[in-house]
């Protein structure tokens, strides 16, 4: 068991103060008897048997002292300074347990003895020398009243041991306990606040770090006072070692990081900056320097956030080197082959209602890749599932000859060029009319560095939402139509299990069939709307629940009766200066569906791989489909590791044009 940390020392000097009195009241019991306070027949009787009394105190002390550490009897002096000197009258005035006796000290009872007239004092000299005696071989026993709870606690230990012994449920709930309470104790902190154990206990690993960048930062301070106070021999002596502090800091993070010989340039710091504080320091300059190093950090702090922020949005748009490099040799090989070649098998089941159809829009060919072979692999019967891919003129080669070069199994696939859409135009479409416009044209293309034009939502000037790809999602029924269902799939996401229970999902009459995002107060429709603005306020509820684009189910039949385009196309018109909401398919997504939307279970969709390290690992197991939305995609180097396997088991690494391309896992 491990000791009380919270006794100190001193909580033990009652106790054995009291154990060595027990063991002194023999010796002591000379100077409490009655023995010395008879009056011989010179009349100096009384002083003669003080002398006496004190001569053989000093004679057991002295005893004692060959026996007993210096230390030891310091304790006894201190604990008894207050009550006078050492006798037997001083245990029996303390509240001491009725448990504890001496053997004959009822002989030895001072405080009768001393009353009685003197005509007993031959009878005291007896009852002094058999007390004597007996304290002499003192012995300590218990009360009857304690003996007999003493058998009583014995006997029920005894009745328990054999319970625990014939119970082995009982064992076993004990040892069960007995581990859950030593997993909930953290054994680097034990002992920590043993005062015994003091050179045990973890200083802070940064601590040393710490004081040289506070040092560094009072330097910087006297340095610019020294300056304008021209010191110029303190100025330079505060310069170089300055210097030398931020060299030997460098990048160093802990103490680990630091050479040994760090610590002597603390030390001269130190001296250093005791100087500058005697020759220098006047506290309104000092507060007015560290207030403005405060200000100027902050607007560094301000800077580096949207750098930060824009390189981010750049790395999360930029192509890798492999996937181009995979697009290009694959292009090459399509144009390469023959007409009759080019072609997929099964284009029967294209329009086929009564099979799983799934719509696939992106301009990446091994995320496109990733998404169908994760769903077919883990579909109960490929053969019913059929998916529908559209990218742009500069991809569908590329796409074309990879899911020709491997076709899905028995499932079919068909790849669409949307250049090729000739309905879909800047007539019909607002968003092409838009892009069209020279307002967009100064918002997406205008001279200038992106992180210097004061734009807060940098993220909103992605080139994706100049790709009709992206909002090609709000025009389904045209893209197919003869299906009456059909699944709409991101290409940032993977499949884990069969989805073909989605089809089975009664949406009850809603067109849109998706897993709701918001919690107490996250993702709801204010996040998303501009509800300052009129239009927005009266027909839209600030609190109403988000939900997420990435696999959702729609109804093709209930979407041409509720005009679900049509409402969008409105939409879109009244927000041609960005005025309800900023570029991006989700916000009028939420309000084309608004009202229209089905809440599906959350385990057909987990979200957040893509943003969010915290993603609880269960829900990631027990999910149909897992999706990357955010910057940091799967495919990309700035990707989570922790999250990036669900990802990569479904890529062929082994494949010629991915080792070609230097596309490793």
């Amino acid at each position: 068991m491990a000791p009380n940390n919270n006794r100190t020392k001193g909580s033990h000097f009652p106790l054995l103060a009291f154990l060595l009195l027990c063991l002194l009241a023999p010796l002591l019991f000379f100077s409490a008897s009655p023995l010395h306070t008879f009056h011989d027949q010179g009349g100096n009787s009384a002083v003669t048997s003080r002398k006496v009394a004190r001569f053989r105190e000093w004679q057991s002390l002295q005893d004692l002292k060959s026996l007993f550490s210096k230390e030891v009897l310091d304790v006894i002096i201190s604990n008894t300074n207050d009550a006078g000197p050492l006798s037997l009258e001083s245990f029996r005035k303390n509240n001491l347990s009725a448990s504890w006796r001496v053997v004959g000290s009822k002989a030895s009872n001072a405080t009768n003895q001393v009353n009685e007239p003197a005509n007993n004092v031959g009878q005291e000299k007896q009852k002094g020398k058999e007390g004597r005696f007996s304290v002499g071989h003192a012995q300590w026993t218990d009360s009857p009243a304690q003996q007999s709870r003493r058998q009583l606690i014995e006997k029920r230990k005894e009745k328990r041991a054999a319970e625990l012994v014939k119970d082995d449920e009982v064992v076993v709930r004990l040892e069960d306990s007995a581990i859950e309470h030593s997993k909930s104790v953290d054994s680097a902190v034990l002992g920590k606040y043993n005062i015994w154990r003091k050179e045990n206990e973890n200083e802070n690993p940064d601590s040393t770090v710490r004081l040289m960048r506070d040092q560094i930062i009072m330097a910087k301070v006297y340095l610019s006072l020294a300056k304008m106070k021209d010191n110029l021999e303190l100025y330079q002596e505060l310069e170089s070692q300055l210097k030398e502090s931020q060299r030997a800091l460098g990048e160093a993070t802990s103490d680990a990081d630091l050479h040994p010989s760090d610590h002597e340039k603390i030390k001269t710091m130190g001296q250093v900056l005791s100087k500058a504080k005697e020759q220098l320091y006047d506290c309104n300059l000092v507060t007015g320097k560290l207030r403005a190093m405060l200000q100027t950090a902050d607007e560094r702090v301000r800077s580096l956030r949207k750098q930060s922020t824009f390189l981010s949005q750049l790395a999360a748009k930029t192509i890798p080197n492999g996937i181009h490099c995979l697009s290009m040799r694959l292009t090459i090989d399509y144009f390469l082959l023959p007409l009759e070649q080019r072609k997929f098998p099964r284009s029967e089941n294209l329009e086929n209602p009564s099979l799983y159809h799934y719509a696939l829009f992106s301009d990446n060919v091994l995320a496109a890749s990733v998404v169908v072979n994760s769903t077919i692999l883990n579909a109960k019967d490929p053969s019913k599932h059929v998916f529908h891919l559209v990218t742009d003129k500069l991809n569908f080669g590329a796409m074309n000859m990879w899911f020709l070069l491997n076709p899905p199994g028995k499932a079919t696939i068909n790849v669409e060029n949307v250049d090729e859409f000739k309905w879909l135009n800047s007539s019909y479409c607002p968003v092409l009319k838009q892009l069209e416009s020279a307002t967009m044209k100064e918002y997406y293309f205008k001279a200038g560095h992106p992180t210097t034009t004061g734009a807060s939502n940098l993220k909103y000037r992605n080139p994706k939402y100049l790709s009709m790809l992206n909002h090609l999602r709000f025009y389904l029924p045209q893209v197919y139509p003869k299906l009456d269902k059909i699944l709409f799939l991101d290409d940032d996401i993977v499949v884990q299990k069969d989805l073909t229970g989605l089809w089975a999902v009664n949406l009850h009459g809603k067109v849109n069939g998706a897993v709701e995002t918001c919690g107490e107060s996250f993702h709801r429709f204010d996040k998303y709307l501009n509800f300052s603005n009129p239009h927005i306020a009266k027909n839209f509820d600030p609190n109403a629940c988000g939900w997420a684009y990435g696999m959702n189910m729609f109804d093709l039949k209930v979407w041409k009766k509720k005009d679900i385009t049509g409402i969008y196309h409105k939409w879109q018109n009244l927000n041609e200066d960005r005025v309800l909401w900023k570029l991006g398919t989700l916000p009028p997504g939420l309000m084309t569906f608004y009202g229209l939307t089905h809440p599906l279970n959350k385990s057909w969709h987990v979200l957040g791989l893509g943003y969010n390290p915290s993603v609880d690992r269960s829900e990631i197991d027990n999910a149909a489909v897992v999706h990357y939305n955010g910057n940091m995609k799967p495919w990309l180097d700035i990707a989570m590791t922790k999250y990036r396997t669900y990802w990569t088991k479904y890529v062929k690494f082994d494949h010629p044009y991915l080792q070609n391309c230097k596309l490793r896992q």
